[in-house]
Protein backbone atom coordinates (compact mmCIF):
# COMPACT_ATOMS: atom_id res chain seq x y z
CA UNK A 1 0.00 0.00 0.00
CA UNK A 2 2.80 2.48 1.11
CA UNK A 3 4.57 1.59 -2.57
CA UNK A 4 1.52 2.63 -4.16
CA UNK A 5 1.16 5.44 -2.48
CA UNK A 6 4.80 6.98 -3.09
CA UNK A 7 4.10 6.03 -6.77
CA UNK A 8 1.04 8.22 -7.27
CA UNK A 9 2.90 11.07 -5.20
CA UNK A 10 6.21 10.51 -7.36
CA UNK A 11 3.68 10.96 -9.93
CA UNK A 12 1.74 13.47 -8.75
CA UNK A 13 5.64 15.47 -8.41
CA UNK A 14 6.29 14.41 -12.40
CA UNK A 15 3.20 15.78 -13.61
CA UNK A 16 3.34 19.48 -11.26
CA UNK A 17 6.80 20.04 -12.58
CA UNK A 18 5.75 19.20 -15.91
CA UNK A 19 2.76 21.61 -16.18
CA UNK A 20 5.16 24.27 -14.01
CA UNK A 21 7.80 23.94 -16.56
CA UNK A 22 5.48 24.20 -19.54
CA UNK A 23 3.58 27.13 -18.09
CA UNK A 24 6.95 29.12 -17.80
CA UNK A 25 8.15 28.51 -21.30
CA UNK A 26 3.97 29.47 -21.98
CA UNK A 27 4.53 32.10 -20.41
CA UNK A 28 7.62 33.51 -21.22
CA UNK A 29 7.07 33.33 -24.83
CA UNK A 30 2.99 34.78 -25.17
CA UNK A 31 2.70 36.65 -22.18
CA UNK A 32 0.80 35.53 -19.05
CA UNK A 33 -2.56 37.03 -19.63
CA UNK A 34 -2.94 35.39 -23.20
CA UNK A 35 -2.33 31.66 -21.51
CA UNK A 36 -4.58 30.25 -20.21
CA UNK A 37 -4.65 27.48 -17.86
CA UNK A 38 -6.49 25.15 -20.46
CA UNK A 39 -3.83 25.77 -23.39
CA UNK A 40 -0.90 25.36 -20.84
CA UNK A 41 -2.58 21.68 -19.73
CA UNK A 42 -2.73 20.61 -23.70
CA UNK A 43 0.60 22.16 -24.17
CA UNK A 44 1.84 19.95 -21.10
CA UNK A 45 -0.37 16.74 -22.85
CA UNK A 46 -3.22 16.62 -19.91
CA UNK A 47 -6.08 15.54 -20.79
CA UNK A 48 -7.95 16.91 -17.85
CA UNK A 49 -8.37 20.56 -18.33
CA UNK A 50 -8.43 20.98 -15.22
CA UNK A 51 -5.27 20.29 -13.98
CA UNK A 52 -3.25 23.10 -13.81
CA UNK A 53 -6.01 24.37 -11.00
CA UNK A 54 -6.07 21.25 -9.08
CA UNK A 55 -2.21 21.32 -8.89
CA UNK A 56 -1.73 25.13 -8.42
CA UNK A 57 -5.25 26.57 -7.82
CA UNK A 58 -5.39 30.10 -9.58
CA UNK A 59 -2.88 31.52 -12.35
CA UNK A 60 -1.35 34.06 -9.82
CA UNK A 61 -1.02 30.75 -7.71
CA UNK A 62 0.81 29.21 -10.70
CA UNK A 63 3.30 32.48 -11.03
CA UNK A 64 4.20 32.34 -7.64
CA UNK A 65 5.18 28.60 -7.83
CA UNK A 66 7.02 29.56 -10.75
CA UNK A 67 9.02 32.34 -9.91
CA UNK A 68 9.59 30.78 -5.87
CA UNK A 69 11.46 27.66 -7.97
CA UNK A 70 13.70 29.54 -8.90
CA UNK A 71 14.46 32.01 -6.27
CA UNK A 72 16.52 29.53 -3.58
CA UNK A 73 18.90 29.33 -6.01
CA UNK A 74 19.50 32.81 -6.90
CA UNK A 75 19.32 33.70 -3.42
CA UNK A 76 22.16 31.19 -2.89
CA UNK A 77 23.96 32.63 -5.51
CA UNK A 78 23.80 36.42 -4.02
CA UNK A 79 25.15 35.11 -1.08
CA UNK A 80 27.36 34.08 -1.88
CA UNK A 81 28.46 37.08 -3.80
CA UNK A 82 27.55 39.12 -1.12
CA UNK A 83 30.04 37.26 1.09
CA UNK A 84 33.14 37.63 -1.40
CA UNK A 85 32.30 41.19 -1.28
CA UNK A 86 32.53 41.80 2.07
CA UNK A 87 33.16 45.43 2.91
CA UNK A 88 34.24 46.90 -0.29
CA UNK A 89 33.84 50.62 -0.82
CA UNK A 90 34.03 49.89 -4.94
CA UNK A 91 30.98 50.25 -6.67
CA UNK A 92 31.71 47.82 -9.19
CA UNK A 93 31.78 44.96 -6.94
CA UNK A 94 28.26 45.63 -5.51
CA UNK A 95 26.60 46.45 -9.01
CA UNK A 96 28.31 42.78 -9.72
CA UNK A 97 26.97 41.05 -6.90
CA UNK A 98 22.78 42.89 -8.42
CA UNK A 99 24.29 41.45 -11.85
CA UNK A 100 26.29 38.46 -11.54
CA UNK A 101 23.54 36.22 -9.40
CA UNK A 102 21.40 36.34 -12.97
CA UNK A 103 23.38 35.79 -15.65
CA UNK A 104 25.34 32.77 -13.89
CA UNK A 105 22.16 31.01 -13.33
CA UNK A 106 20.99 31.44 -16.52
CA UNK A 107 24.24 30.15 -17.97
CA UNK A 108 23.90 27.27 -15.37
CA UNK A 109 20.55 26.19 -16.99
CA UNK A 110 21.58 26.18 -20.24
CA UNK A 111 19.86 26.88 -23.57
CA UNK A 112 17.15 27.56 -24.12
CA UNK A 113 15.73 28.77 -20.97
CA UNK A 114 12.74 31.14 -20.49
CA UNK A 115 13.42 32.40 -16.87
CA UNK A 116 14.35 35.87 -17.43
CA UNK A 117 11.56 36.22 -20.31
CA UNK A 118 8.92 34.69 -17.68
CA UNK A 119 10.25 37.55 -15.23
CA UNK A 120 10.07 40.33 -18.00
CA UNK A 121 6.68 39.45 -18.74
CA UNK A 122 5.02 39.01 -15.55
CA UNK A 123 6.54 42.46 -14.04
CA UNK A 124 4.93 43.98 -17.41
CA UNK A 125 1.87 42.73 -16.12
CA UNK A 126 -0.24 45.12 -13.64
CA UNK A 127 -2.07 41.93 -12.46
CA UNK A 128 1.06 39.88 -11.45
CA UNK A 129 3.80 42.59 -10.87
CA UNK A 130 3.87 42.17 -7.56
CA UNK A 131 3.93 38.85 -7.31
CA UNK A 132 7.80 38.43 -9.28
CA UNK A 133 8.89 41.63 -6.41
CA UNK A 134 7.26 39.51 -3.28
CA UNK A 135 9.04 36.30 -4.39
CA UNK A 136 12.71 37.93 -5.68
CA UNK A 137 13.21 41.65 -5.32
CA UNK A 138 12.00 41.43 -1.73
CA UNK A 139 14.40 39.37 -0.29
CA UNK A 140 16.91 40.70 2.49
CA UNK A 141 20.08 39.91 0.51
CA UNK A 142 19.04 42.28 -2.06
CA UNK A 143 18.60 45.08 0.90
CA UNK A 144 22.02 44.20 1.88
CA UNK A 145 23.26 44.42 -1.43
CA UNK A 146 21.37 48.13 -2.18
CA UNK A 147 22.53 48.78 0.95
CA UNK A 148 26.18 48.26 0.14
CA UNK A 149 25.73 49.97 -2.92
CA UNK A 150 24.56 52.99 -1.36
CA UNK A 151 27.28 53.39 1.12
CA UNK A 152 29.75 53.62 -1.95
CA UNK A 153 27.56 57.04 -3.05
CA UNK A 154 26.78 58.38 0.25
CA UNK A 155 25.78 61.94 -1.33
CA UNK A 156 23.36 60.85 -4.01
CA UNK A 157 19.78 62.24 -3.25
CA UNK A 158 17.10 60.02 -2.33
CA UNK A 159 15.16 60.85 -4.83
CA UNK A 160 17.77 59.56 -7.47
CA UNK A 161 18.51 56.62 -5.27
CA UNK A 162 14.66 55.49 -5.98
CA UNK A 163 15.01 56.42 -10.09
CA UNK A 164 18.26 54.53 -10.40
CA UNK A 165 17.41 51.23 -8.62
CA UNK A 166 14.54 50.89 -10.74
CA UNK A 167 16.63 51.89 -14.03
CA UNK A 168 18.92 49.05 -12.93
CA UNK A 169 16.43 46.94 -12.13
CA UNK A 170 14.97 47.10 -15.96
CA UNK A 171 18.14 47.07 -17.31
CA UNK A 172 18.89 43.75 -16.10
CA UNK A 173 15.81 42.16 -16.12
CA UNK A 174 15.40 43.39 -19.87
CA UNK A 175 18.63 43.10 -21.35
CA UNK A 176 18.94 39.36 -19.57
CA UNK A 177 15.54 39.03 -21.51
CA UNK A 178 16.99 39.90 -24.31
CA UNK A 179 19.65 37.70 -24.67
CA UNK A 180 17.67 35.02 -23.25
CA UNK A 181 15.53 35.32 -26.51
CA UNK A 182 18.46 35.46 -28.90
CA UNK A 183 19.93 32.52 -27.56
CA UNK A 184 16.55 30.69 -28.26
CA UNK A 185 15.90 31.45 -31.44
CA UNK A 186 19.87 31.05 -32.59
CA UNK A 187 20.74 35.02 -33.64
CA UNK A 188 23.37 36.60 -33.15
CA UNK A 189 23.96 38.23 -29.68
CA UNK A 190 26.90 41.25 -28.69
CA UNK A 191 28.69 39.04 -26.19
CA UNK A 192 29.49 35.52 -26.92
CA UNK A 193 28.67 34.46 -23.17
CA UNK A 194 26.54 35.05 -20.12
CA UNK A 195 29.95 35.80 -18.27
CA UNK A 196 30.68 38.59 -21.39
CA UNK A 197 26.59 39.58 -20.98
CA UNK A 198 27.03 40.35 -17.20
CA UNK A 199 30.56 42.49 -17.54
CA UNK A 200 28.76 44.52 -20.26
CA UNK A 201 25.96 45.27 -17.81
CA UNK A 202 28.01 45.83 -14.85
CA UNK A 203 29.92 48.82 -16.86
CA UNK A 204 26.48 50.26 -18.16
CA UNK A 205 25.11 50.03 -14.69
CA UNK A 206 28.34 51.32 -13.00
CA UNK A 207 28.06 54.37 -15.50
CA UNK A 208 24.14 55.00 -14.45
CA UNK A 209 24.63 55.48 -11.15
CA UNK A 210 27.78 57.55 -11.20
CA UNK A 211 26.08 59.71 -14.12
CA UNK A 212 25.85 63.41 -13.38
CA UNK A 213 22.26 64.73 -11.12
CA UNK A 214 21.09 67.07 -12.85
CA UNK A 215 18.57 69.46 -10.29
CA UNK A 216 15.43 69.71 -10.71
CA UNK A 217 12.07 70.23 -8.39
Amino acid sequence: MATGRSGRAEQAGATRELIRHTAERLFAERGVYAVSNRRIGEAAGQRNTAVVGYHFGTKADLVRAIAHHHTERLEHASRRLLAETGDSAELRDWVGCLVRPTTEYLAELGSPTWYARFCAQVMADPAFHEIVVDETLALPVWRQILDGLHRCLPDLPDRVRADRTAMTRNLILHMCAERERALALGTPTPRASWQGAATGLVDAIVGLWTAPVTSTR
